[in-house]
């Protein structure tokens, strides 16, 4: 297994030497004009590939870094390890690089940087749309959501703001400040996800599901996008309530630790409303385990941010909000039923048909995994972060199975949350829906960009025909396997180890495995399937 393991990271460093490849080639199909003085950063070389190139030079990317995850998450299967510190350092640097170079993939990041702009100069980004500036030179550089108002929370906004002030009126500046705020975003993320594992396997796990992961890379970092920065924050918030320590036992959460995790979570919120469903399960596993003053601390933390932002907002930027909440993306299995349903009603009305339907949905799916996570609560007593992990994991699960609109980058929570998860079906679920919203939302752009005609393929194949049939076939297959996600051993303290942080060999977790005749060290810690 280690030739396996060992050609899934030459995958991997192929893939991210890819995406690499197409931000620092410059203007492309891919990455759109950045208006500016061509010497500011981000830096590329502006060499003008032909869409062909670049579009094939990300989709190879994306192919062989997917397959790179399989292999080696399959290699980790079978015992197969390597330093998990070198790994994240490899991912750590790569996001650095890749955040550094020209941002392609969407043009979202020149939304962000309108609505900043709008910010800074006295304009409220929920109520003016960027092309209500014509003169503006920031604004005008919008170009997909160009009459769109900002649909992004109080602290979202004033994060593109403090990047205007940054950038003043160059919308290349601006959207750099915006890509440093990214990388570091989920530069953290990944040192907190690797702080949080226990034992050499479990931090494998962590640098390479989310530091060193290829498709996160390409997706999140490469597109700037604004859910690194939930996604951080409510990692950190999963950091506060449960702390390691190093060489000693977990800390017992109270009521003060709760609300602190839950004002991290609302900080995630107020960035993107998604973050909500990680605090939902928190809250549920606090609950589950008696933990009542936790779990208010949670909520009352997570509410006061969370009603700060909405006053903040206010009833422009809620009602935004709302509206967008009631669009179908064309990538969706949503979508044919949206257009079966406009046969009969007008489309605003088979909008919010559709909107309910994914909620009775989501709650289905909900009940329908209730029971089995109940059932390993009680076989795993005192487990409470895996527990909490595992909860939380499966409300982002279920909203991203059911929820109609649907992006590559969206999945960003759920893979964070996984990398803290033991190997089970839910890796091969994951990976194969994220590859294929990648593949069918290239280049991701509509507006300002001439599709050649042998590329005109992908929108109707791949975007509005594979990828729904695909994450279809996914939700079935949700609904009728029962993949029972515990934490077994993964946070008790005899598995405390912080060795291999500082660069050690197998901690005392491995060692403990090992005794007690669990599994070696270096051996997966698979999940239970019932």
């Amino acid at each position: 297994m280690s030739t396996l393991g060992r050609a899934g990271l030459a995958a991997i460093a192929v893939s991210i030497a890819g995406t690499v490849a197409v931000g620092a080639a410059g203007t492309s199909l891919m990455a759109p004009p950045l208006p500016g003085a061509p010497g500011w950063l981000p830096w590329g070389l502006d060499l003008r590939l032909s869409p062909y190139i670049a579009v094939g030079l990300a989709a190879v990317s994306l192919a062989v870094g997917a397959l790179g995850l399989l292999l080696t998450l399959r290699a980790m299967r079978s015992g197969w390890t390597v330093s998990p510190r070198s790994v994240l350092l490899a991912g750590a640097g790569a996001a650095i690089v890749v955040g550094t170079t020209r941002p392609f993939g969407t043009s979202d990041f020149l939304s962000y940087a309108a609505y900043g702009h709008e910010l800074v100069t006295g304009h409220n980004p929920y109520l003016v749309a960027p092309r209500a500036l014509p003169g503006d030179p920031v604004a005008r550089a919008v170009q997909d959501w160009a009459g769109t108002p900002s649909v992004y929370g109080a602290l979202a906004t004033g994060v593109f703001g403090a990047a205007a002030l940054v950038g003043g009126l160059s919308a290349r500046l601006t959207v750099f400040a915006l890509d440093l705020v990214s990388a570091a975003a989920f530069v953290v993320t990944g040192v907190l996800l690797y702080r949080l594992a226990r034992g050499r396997t479990a931090r494998l796990r962590a640098a390479l599901l989310w530091t060193c992961n290829p498709l996160l890379l390409q997706v999140l970092v490469a597109g700037s996008h604004v859910d690194g920065l939930a996604v951080a924050f409510s990692i950190g918030g999963l950091a506060v309530l449960f702390p390691v320590i190093r060489n000693g036992p977990v800390v017992t959460p109270g009521a003060l630790r709760g609300a602190a995790a839950g004002t991290l979570l609302g900080l995630g919120f107020a960035v993107k409303p998604t973050a909500a469903l990680m605090a939902i399960g928190l809250a549920i596993a606090l609950l589950a385990a008696r933990k009542r003053l936790t779990a208010a601390g949670l909520a009352a933390g997570f509410g006061v941010v969370a009603v700060t932002d909405l006053l903040v907002m206010g009833s422009a930027g809620i009602g935004q909000t709302t509206r967008a909440s009631a669009l179908v993306s064309v990538g969706s299995p949503w979508r044919v039923v949206r257009a079966v349903l406009s046969y009969f009603v007008a489309e605003p009305v088979a909008n919010d048909v559709v909107r309910w339907c994914a909620v009775v949905l989501a709650a289905l799916l909900v009940v329908r995994f209730v029971p089995d996570f109940r059932r390993s609560d009680s076989a795993n007593q005192g487990q409470s972060a895996g527990q909490s992990i595992g909860w939380a994991f499966l409300f982002v699960v279920v909203w991203l199975a059911a929820w109609p609109y649907v992006l590559p980058w969206y999945d960003a929570l759920a893979w964070a949350l996984l990398a803290l998860l033991p190997a089970s079906w839910f890796d091969w679920l994951l990976l194969a829906r994220t590859t294929v919203l990648a593949f069918g939302y290239l280049p991701a752009r509509a507006t300002g960009i001439t599709i050649p005609g042998a590329l005109r393929w992908m929108e109707p194949v791949l975007r509005s025909a594979i990828t729904p049939a695909v994450l279809a076939t996914l939700l079935v297959l949700l609904v009728c396997r029962r993949p029972v996600v515990t934490m077994c051993d993964m946070y008790s303290p005899k598995c405390d180890s912080d060795r291999d942080l500082c660069g050690g060999g197998a901690g005392r977790g491995d060692r403990h495995f090992g005794r007690r005749g669990r599994s070696p060290a270096g051996q997966p810690r698979r999940a239970r399937v019932q």
